[in-house]
């Protein structure tokens, strides 16, 4: 659906987007992660066409990106909110289908669907400026995926919702994906990536440092480490044992023959094993082993 062929942007002397490539499959929920000041906001203006890049290359669903010809397949959901403070929320929602291209039937029909859908009919002659945080970015979201966009881009799309509508939202995006949409989402919330994205994309001062599925990039960087809960002490596995809490274990190992001689050993004492698991490294982990003592990692961490 897109492909971003080694884009740059520049601004005076700070490369905000270093020669980054990218592709990303249809039906896919994608995941564009790097701390404050990384280039994603630049490279999502560029894939939105509110600017253009310096050199590189962006296609969209195979074709060379037009920003007037195919606007009207992508949904962009900042994280700024993107409304009318003083306009009704009824009369904004239609203005802004309409300005997707929708005729005011279709776009009524597809509004009432929407409100419906995520309980926001009562909504109708309120004015933005009357809205919870979490309501409005509801709302943004609906104004987002009104048309039905090929491409959807999310940037932190739960900021200010509570876990009920988070979930809501979060089934939304399952929902949109097998139905074919492309998803491209963007946040800081790693816990978030971890469970939604299937593939993410590291940046870290304008470069792509690390990209792949998410299984996969988790693999890369495990430690072989293992928790073992058992009901009798460890004995004759000292070096291994990383830290113990009762009669659960963390446990380092060389290799994957020390962890099957660790079980067998179990096995045969006939020790009652609970649990025995390979421990991989959560994706906040990674994300701060690979831009750590940056100088966008330091401004991330203020």
């Amino acid at each position: 659906m897109l492909t971003l062929e080694h884009l740059k942007k520049y601004y005076a002397t700070q490369k905000a987007v270093d020669d980054i490539s990218l592709q990303i499959n249809k039906g896919t929920i994608y995941g564009l992660l790097g701390p404050n000041g990384a280039g994603k906001s630049s490279l999502l203006r560029m894939v939105t066409g509110i600017t253009l890049p310096d050199s590189g290359n962006i296609l969209f669903d195979g074709q060379a990106f037009n920003a007037i010809e195919h606007s009207k397949y992508i949904g962009y959901m900042p994280e700024e909110r993107g409304l009318y403070k003083k306009m009704k929320i009824g009369e904004q929602t239609l203005y802004l289908a309409q300005l997707k291209g929708m005729g005011k039937i279709e776009a009524m029909q597809k509004i009432n669907y929407w409100f419906s859908k995520m309980d926001m009919h009562s909504w109708w002659n309120k004015k933005v400026e009357d809205l919870s945080k979490g309501m409005s970015q509801k709302l943004q979201f609906v104004t987002t995926v009104l048309h039905q966009p090929k491409l959807l881009i999310l940037d932190e799309p739960f900021s200010g919702l509570d876990p009920v509508n988070s979930e809501i939202i979060k089934q939304e995006i399952y929902s949109l994906a097998k139905e074919g949409t492309t998803i491209l989402f963007s946040t800081h919330r790693m816990e978030q990536v971890e469970e939604i994205c299937e593939e993410i994309a590291l940046i870290n001062q304008g470069k792509v440092i690390l990209q792949g599925e998410v299984a996969s990039v988790k693999n890369q960087f495990k430690k072989n480490q293992y928790k073992l809960v058992i009901d009798h002490d460890l004995n004759g596995f000292e070096r291994q044992i990383v830290s113990r809490k009762g009669h659960e274990y963390i446990l380092q190992f060389a290799n994957n023959e020390e962890a099957k001689s660790l079980l067998n050993d179990c096995l045969q004492n006939n020790y009652s094993i609970h649990t025995f698991q390979e421990i991989l490294p959560s994706l906040n982990e990674i994300f701060i082993q690979q831009v750590e003592g940056t100088a966008s990692s330091r401004q991330f961490s203020k």
